[in-house]
């Protein structure tokens, strides 16, 4: 396992390793300018490759999400995945993208260049995807996450980030006081086990309502059925603008150290998930234990189960084209 290093000129520092292409470290400055870690990882690398927590930092594919049943057709071909989320296929599979080592090319100081090739029916997904993904950090505190495949037949491509945040750099401390809000009308209602019901829910009325800036913890544990399907929020929110242009997705802040994180995309989607399986079992930075709650993923992407939901956007990458989705992480300070 290899780590690389970008950084700014305002001294932001973003540490990678080439092992599921992930973010181990990630130092931005507070209102005081002192600088701490704010994403959820290992201070002994050797761990993720035996972490119960799989995701940590890295890149999510070739599905992002869930895919119902682990199964989905092209034409008249079903595709069977692997059954690694009960029977549902989760983040690509028993491996993915996020438990294989990808080859790097540091351009320059700010700027990461990851390669994967992935082999037609690795994890069950047809066609030899090419992937790119690069990583490049501004001196405006934007980390850019950008990603190319290609393929030779016709698949399904959802890519996706998965760091663990924790604004305040203490990971002790819950996230129910972070601000957050996300710009959607709709979010995709899930059954138990987490697979979209293939409707689109107004998010009027309800604790889904994020379009006002309003803490995480504040309707968390209301008694609402999909917060008892999620355990708390684990869900895809349908974000009002759709043109495939970058536009805002949601905003994060910490009043407690005044940072902040917004975050655009050219997708149609965004997960929220609110650190609900996180047990205190997993000891990470600092001997810290990862308690309930003490971090947030927020995954910008196209919507769980889509090849199985005809009303949903396509996820179909076809010969002769580029899939292309970038998401950006805007750090500031309040």
């Amino acid at each position: 396992m290899r780590l690389y290093t970008i950084r700014n000129g305002t001294g932001v520092k973003i540490k990678i390793t080439n092992y599921g292409g992930r973010i181990v470290e990630l130092f931005t400055p507070d209102r005081y300018g002192h600088f701490t870690d704010i994403v959820l990882g290992y201070d002994i690398h050797d761990k993720y490759l035996t972490s119960s927590e799989k995701y940590y930092g890295a890149i999510i594919g070739r599905y992002g999400n869930r895919i119902g049943k682990s199964k989905f057709s092209i034409g008249t071909r079903t595709y069977q995945l692997a059954m690694n989320d009960g029977k549902n296929n989760l983040h690509g599979g028993n491996y993915g993208f996020s438990q294989v080592y990808w080859d790097v090319n540091q351009l320059d100081d700010k700027t990461l260049e990851l390669k994967y090739f992935s082999e037609d029916m690795e994890e069950g997904f047809p066609g030899n995807l090419n992937v790119k993904v690069v990583y490049s950090l501004t001196d405006s505190n934007e980390l850019k996450i950008e990603y190319f495949a290609t393929t030779d037949k016709t698949t399904i491509v959802n890519l996706t980030h998965h760091s663990f945040f924790n604004l305040t750099g203490n990971a002790e401390k819950t996230i129910y006081n972070h601000i957050l809000q996300i710009p959607a009308d709709f979010y995709t209602p899930v059954n138990e086990e987490l697979i979209p019901t293939g409707e689109f829910a107004p998010v009027e009325d309800t604790p889904f309502d994020f379009r006002v800036p309003i803490p995480i913890g504040e309707r968390i544990e209301e008694t609402h059925e999909q917060l008892k399907f999620g355990k708390g929020y684990d869900h895809n929110w349908v974000l009002n603008e759709k043109r495939s242009k970058i536009h805002l997705a949601a905003k994060v802040a910490d009043p407690l150290s005044g940072r902040t994180m917004d975050v655009f995309t050219n997708e149609p989607g965004i997960q929220f998930y609110s650190g609900n399986f996180l047990n205190g079992k997993d000891v990470g930075k600092g001997n810290v234990l990862y308690n309930h709650r003490t971090a947030f993923c927020l995954e910008t992407q196209h919507f769980p189960d889509s090849p199985n939901k005809k009303a949903f956007p396509s996820t179909v990458l076809l010969p002769g084209d580029e899939y292309y989705s970038i998401c950006i992480y805007r750090f500031d300070v309040i």
